[in-house]
């Protein structure tokens, strides 16, 4: 397995995506978007008269899986044809705006985080371990607002003295991905230039964020979107489990 070898002393700075690189949340975040988007669709199709084309899982990695949460929704809705106002990110998740929408979800994906918690994959673990035994600058950029408590909540808190999280990136008025400017904010923030730094990610949208950011490395962790979505957005290489890179790290 030689295309998995990663000389990690060669990089500055390695960049993770949260939900699905490092926690399995994405399972948790898919079913949120579920439960929220089928029930819109039924309640909307009434309204409207029309038989509007069920959620489905591919809807999530075509529109939703990697971006903001209210960029999602916009991308779904236009799926559909459907336009709603914008609200505002304070709507009660009631509103039939796309912030009420996305804070609707959201408030699914708390509850399951509070009552289940989250467990990280223990291949990445090892890999976070690895790397900071290293003394490798890591940092947690995620298009999820949740990102401080899922990774409190995985006891990983204290290897990420960086989370570049949705609501920082919306205060710094940075684009979320697949833009590259959360990614390039964490490196120049850890002292790394893009070129000298590695992203990992499980989203197409996520890769091809660090794809058009010219990183030196972007690491493609094939959760559902398969390997052939990963390399097309600009994956360099794609494992199945960060534990390969730490075995061909040694």
């Amino acid at each position: 397995m030689a295309d998995h070898t990663v000389r990690w002393d060669d990089w500055d700075a390695v960049l993770f995506d949260l939900d699905g690189v490092v926690t399995p949340t994405a399972e948790v975040h898919m079913h949120a978007w579920a439960a929220m988007f089928t029930a819109f669709l039924t309640e909307r199709s009434k309204a409207d008269g029309v038989d509007h084309p069920p959620y489905t899982e591919q809807d999530y990695f075509d529109h939703v899986d990697g971006k903001p949460r209210y960029d999602g929704v916009r991308s779904f809705l236009a799926s559909r044809g459907i336009t709603l106002p914008e609200g505002s990110p304070e709507d009660p998740p009631s509103d039939a705006t796309v912030c009420g929408l996305g804070n609707r979800k959201n408030d699914v994906f708390a509850d399951v985080l509070a009552t289940e918690g989250v467990v990280a994959y223990p291949g990445s673990v090892a890999l976070i371990e690895d790397l900071h035994a290293r003394g490798k600058a890591m940092a947690i950029v995620s298009s999820s607002r949740n990102a401080p408590a899922v990774l409190a909540a995985a006891g990983l808190t204290d290897y990420f003295p960086l989370i570049v999280h949705g609501g920082l990136a919306a205060e710094l008025g940075l684009p979320g991905k697949p833009a590259p400017d959360t990614f390039t904010y964490a490196a120049q923030h850890l002292g790394a230039t893009d070129a000298k730094s590695v992203v990992l990610e499980d989203a197409v949208s996520g890769v091809a964020a660090g794809h058009a950011g010219a990183f030196g490395l972007v690491i493609g962790v094939d959760r559902g979107a398969g390997p052939g979505a990963l390399h097309d957005a600009g994956a360099d290489l794609v494992v199945t489990d960060l534990e390969q890179l730490l075995e061909e790290s040694r």
